[in-house]
């Protein structure tokens, strides 16, 4: 009984941890865990965000499922000159000395599809698209574009499979059942289990 009682003020405790959404759009129907910070960044419906994330910058497709700890994008620096230190570009940033003003461009933006999976503590480079129906594996560092319905693992991440044959992934991307309203994934719940039963019976309402 104590260890219960232990555990449910540890879990009340990480929910307390308060999370922060600066200049962001997301749906009423995702959710944000405590801890995450989400700067600048548009979220899609039924999309998930676990504890402790990092997102800047971001576009997040709907049905998304996104575990703990995740960094996605984050600023550029400046590799190509002679230091790669903000105190010599014209950006805002934390440290209060200038030793010059160099114009340097920060825009970038992170671009995830819709029903992408990410593991917990997955490192994301800003710039990179992640396709629809892609997984990305738990501790993955992943620094270029995944293509839709692939499952990428490892540092630096790579291909380690795709989930369906290539006619599949063509038919699931011409239905995109992720953009139907839910009153009509609702009628279809009962095909998720099932990819081709599913697409059989969509097949001439896409």
């Amino acid at each position: 009984m104590l260890r219960k009682v232990e555990y449910l003020i540890s879990k009340l405790i990480k929910k307390l941890h308060l999370r922060a959404i600066v200049n962001s759009n997301i749906h009423k129907t995702s959710k944000v865990c405590a801890g995450s910070q989400i700067i600048n960044t548009k979220i899609g419906k039924h999309t998930d965000i676990g504890y402790d994330c990092t997102i800047i910058s971001a576009e997040l497709g709907a049905f998304c499922s996104l575990g703990a700890n995740i960094v996605i994008g984050g600023a550029s620096h400046t590799i190509d000159w002679v230091s790669t230190s903000p105190v010599f570009n014209s950006n805002k940033d934390h440290l209060p000395q200038k030793f010059s003003h160099h114009k340097f461009n920060l825009d970038s933006k992170t671009i995830i599809g819709a029903d992408v999976w990410i593991g917990n503590s997955v490192l994301i480079k800003s710039n990179c698209t992640i396709g629809h129906g892609a997984v990305i594996g738990m501790g993955s560092v992943l620094t270029k574009n995944v293509p839709p319905y692939e499952i990428w693992a490892g540092n630096p991440a790579r291909l380690i499979r795709k989930r369906f044959d290539d006619t599949t992934i063509e038919e699931l991307l011409k239905m995109e059942w992720w953009n139907w309203d839910d009153v009509r994934i609702k009628k279809n719940a009962i095909y998720f289990n099932n990819v081709q039963e599913l697409i059989k019976n969509n097949k001439y309402n896409i």
